[in-house]
């Protein structure tokens, strides 16, 4: 089993006062006139406050009750026997509140990735399997939709390529509000075993489908340049609407110095369908700068939490057994169709807690 926890280190106390004195000179520096006239140093810092919050309310309980430890603790080893048998008592009661606060600070002090808070672009393709995989691939949508609303993200369609017996081809999607922390360990090839739809026999079949979540970049960290760019417009084809088949609202961008190429033809206008190609365009540019980035500087890349290869097979869903198994970290459920229906939260905690333990390695 993963662990489910991180181990505290031994200088929390030291780096709980220093949280508790950078909260108190944000909160200052929020209030100040200089501030107040800058809109983007005051997002900066509303959104600093705003995740050092829960550090301060439990590392002010957690240096009072590890401050009170020690004094029982002193008390207990003292000659008064009734004084002594207080103390005792009083530690094997702040013993575990100790304990669990540690536990929680540790989590809450790691390193935080400022890419965590953002959007998530996350594309799905149809993998190895024909019909079924394109089957796949739909359940993967619907499981990361559901797993949204249970949180209130918002799930928003940017492009879906439609298979046969309504399965997919390829759907890319923006789930919006910081939804990228919990979703980029998602990335690599999911695989199924079950019996298909179109199996007469009744054979079990492997499928897959591909994953990949990209955090939405914004206009400051990728410039796109017109001259690098090549756009294409052509007709929308599949099912839709009236604006569908009908203009040439369908947009292809290039980006030439990569050839990166991005299809959009989901939204109503040539407009709509090329600002959501560009920011699907921004987002892959982000990125591929954040691999090559990790790679100059000889790392390994974590994109995965593992051999950080998006080939790489990194979860299988097993139906016969209602079995999902993750390979990365060795958590086994069964309980497939919890799972599939958004309950990820096991998953997403014990990959965030695998992350974290390799940043506080680092």
């Amino acid at each position: 089993m993963p662990s489910t926890s991180l181990r505290p280190r031994a200088d929390l106390p030291s780096r709980v006062r220093a949280a508790l004195d950078r909260a108190q000179a944000a909160s200052a520096e929020r209030a100040g006139a200089l501030t107040a006239r800058d809109p983007s140093k005051l997002k900066s810092l509303g959104k600093e406050l705003a995740r050092l919050e829960p550090i301060v309310r439990s590392g002010e309980r957690y240096l009072k009750l590890a401050a009170d430890l020690a004094s029982a603790r002193e008390l207990a080893g003292g000659a008064d026997a009734e004084l002594a048998a207080l103390a005792r008592a009083e530690v094997v009661e702040l013993e575990p509140a100790v304990a669990a606060l540690e536990t929680e600070l540790t989590v809450l002090l790691t390193p935080h990735d400022p890419l965590d808070d953002r959007d998530a672009i996350v594309e799905i393709r149809a993998g190895t399997g024909g019909d079924e995989a394109a089957l796949f691939a739909a359940d993967l949508l619907r499981m990361y939709t559901r797993f949204a609303e249970r949180r209130g993200l918002k799930v928003e369609a940017i492009s879906i390529s439609e298979g046969n017996l309504k399965g997919i081809r390829e759907a890319i999607v923006a789930v919006r509000g910081n939804a990228y922390g919990d979703l980029r360990s998602e990335s690599g090839v999911h695989r199924v075993q079950r019996v298909p739809v179109t199996e007469a026999a009744g054979r079990i079949h492997t499928s897959a489908a591909t994953v990949a979540v990209l955090p939405e970049a914004e206009e400051i960290d990728v410039k796109l340049e017109d001259k690098d760019l090549r756009i294409d417009v052509f007709r929308s084809g599949g099912p839709g609407g009236q604006s569908v088949n009908t203009t040439d609202s369908a947009v292809r961008v290039t980006h030439l110095p990569t050839g990166i190429e991005v299809k959009c033809q989901d939204q109503k206008s040539q407009l709509q369908n090329k600002i959501k190609a560009l920011e699907v365009l921004r987002s892959r540019l982000l990125d591929r700068m954040i691999a090559e980035q990790e790679s100059a500087r000889a790392r390994e890349r974590r994109a995965m939490v593992g051999t950080g290869d998006r080939s790489a097979k990194i979860r299988t869903y097993n139906f016969p057994q209602s079995r999902v198994t993750d390979h990365r970290i060795g958590l086994t459920v069964h309980n497939l169709q919890d799972v599939l229906d958004g309950d990820l939260d096991e998953f997403v905690k014990a990959l965030r807690i695998q992350r974290q333990e390799e940043g506080m390695a680092e």
